[in-house]
């Protein structure tokens, strides 16, 4: 295993056990069914390009986007960061004060759709369908990006991300709060008779489930040093809702258990069978990346009729109170 295809698989989870905790928060533990995930996903990392990007007059001007501010780092994760949970304020507050449930899981994958159809075509907002490249690496002015050391950097520097995302998110669960999110998930009608807000509930969960996102988006385009509208089309939101329901509903460990098992593990079977030549001109071109689609909508199915709560179950609580 060489040092880029190991820096690659490594990078890749801790963003998706990132992407998978925000999501957890919001749909396993708040019942939020975000079906626009993937687009807060997607406004950390434009915030993160254009804020490391110089003026789109270099390069020779061959893309055009606002900003280029070409901050160092890690202003541009905490400004991705930032734009998730910014973005999530005014979807908030139109989708989840009005709506039922239903109907905002409805309301949010329209969002998804009209975000990405929107950004395709505003060229000279954020590069239109082309997006951006040559997204400058973290650092990259200090240590050189192509060597191993680099890559070591990397990996180090997101596993740290993933440390604060878990341990934000560990003490969003585990508090009072966190039982209010659940007891909302549960029934709202009764929160709400005992005194809990469900509409401050869901938009204060969603800001933070928001900020994570901007962070795993941030991070992905520091990587791969390019973003386009055809990297987060709504479905790629259906496979981290796999992964919670895989990894098991509201349990922070069973989110990331289900990055690795689901977006990680299913990319790289999918990786696998492609570089086999005898597996991959078994049929038409593409074959097994629709395949791989059937796959997770039949994990999706199997686990929601003979599983639901999942590999490893959100863990409950039972008091034993009042006296003899």
């Amino acid at each position: 295993m060489n040092t880029y295809y190991a820096a690659n698989l490594l990078i890749y989870a801790g963003i998706d056990i990132i992407a998978c905790l925000a999501l957890n928060l919001q749909f396993g533990v708040s019942g939020i069914v975000n079906f626009s995930f993937i687009v807060f996903q997607a406004v950390g990392a434009y915030a993160a390009a254009i804020l490391s990007l110089p003026p789109d007059t270099a390069n020779g001007g061959f893309q055009h986007y606002v900003g280029g501010l070409q901050l160092p780092f890690p202003v541009p994760w905490i400004g991705g960061a930032i734009a998730g949970g910014l973005l999530a304020i005014p979807v908030g507050f139109v989708v989840l004060r009005k709506l039922r449930s239903d109907y905002q899981a409805i309301a949010l994958l329209v969002l998804s759709v009209i975000a990405n159809t929107v950004i395709t075509n505003a060229d000279k907002f954020l590069g239109g369908a082309a997006g951006l490249a040559l997204v400058p690496p973290p650092l990259s002015d200090r240590i050189d990006p192509n060597t191993e050391s680099y890559q070591y950097l990397y990996i180090g520097i997101t596993a740290v991300a993933v440390v604060i995302a878990f341990a934000v998110v560990n003490r969003v669960v585990n508090s009072p709060y966190g039982r209010s999110l659940r007891a909302m998930r549960e029934r709202e009608i009764a929160a709400a008779s005992i005194g809990k807000n469900p509409v401050n509930l869901k938009m204060t969960i969603f800001i933070v489930g928001g900020v994570i996102a901007g962070l795993s988006g941030a991070i992905l385009v520091g990587f791969i040093q390019i973003w386009a509208p055809s990297v987060w089309l709504y479905p790629e939101t259906i496979i981290l809702f796999a992964a919670i329901i895989v990894g098991g509903r509201g349990n922070n460990i069973g989110a990331i258990l289900g990055a690795l098992l689901v977006p990680v593990g299913f990319e790289e079977v999918t990786r696998l069978l492609n570089s086999n030549p005898n597996i991959a001109n078994l049929g038409p071109p593409n074959l097994i990346s629709a395949l791989q689609w059937v796959a997770i909508g039949l994990l999706i199915l199997g686990f929601l009729w003979f599983r639901p709560q999942g590999v490893r179950p959100e863990p409950r609580r039972v008091f034993e109170g009042g006296p003899d």
